[in-house]
């Protein structure tokens, strides 16, 4: 019994040896994340909402007017996504690196900035693996490959159904 109250009590000093353990690297792990986010490293971009202007490296998606938000200098809230998607539809005109595919007015969108103008962005990366609307889609035949025989397509032929015989 003696010797089984002892393993029991070695037992629980290595759990809280343990544990101490774990809970400093976590600590230490926690300290150099925030060390890290101090020294400048660039946290991932997201959607974000701020007061004037979307910062560098995004594009303002949204624009009102909320002097309740805003206290400090400009009272306009704008919504920024982050530039690199292949499609964006933006307040006004389209950021360098895309190109504008359509436009339209939508005053309750983006306020007054260009008369309300909502640009739809396209990446002009994106644009280069796209056909060229100029050049029409593609027709078929002849551009859509070898085509199968009429009659012989890839389904089976439907059922061929007998009349169910008359009772008399």
């Amino acid at each position: 019994m003696a010797m089984m109250t002892r393993a029991q009590g070695r037992s629980c000093w290595w759990r809280i040896a343990t544990g101490v353990v774990v809970v400093a690297a976590l600590f230490c792990v926690s300290m150099t994340e925030r060390i890290s986010a101090a020294d400048g490293t660039e946290e991932p971009k997201s959607i974000r909402k701020t007061c004037g202007a979307c910062p560098e490296g995004y594009a303002t998606t949204g624009r009102t007017t909320a002097p309740e938000l805003c206290k400090d200098g400009d009272p306009v809230l704008v919504q920024c996504v982050p530039l690199g998607s292949n499609m964006l539809s933006v307040c006004g005109s389209c950021p360098e690196g895309y190109s504008e595919v359509g436009r339209s007015n939508v005053p309750s969108r983006c306020g007054s900035v260009d008369g309300g103008l909502v640009s739809q962005c396209q990446s002009q990366q994106m644009g280069a693996s796209m056909p060229d609307p100029s050049q029409g889609g593609v027709r078929c035949p002849p551009d859509c490959g070898s085509m199968a025989a009429p009659g012989q397509g890839a389904s089976p032929p439907p059922p061929k159904f007998r009349p169910a015989p008359e009772s008399k």
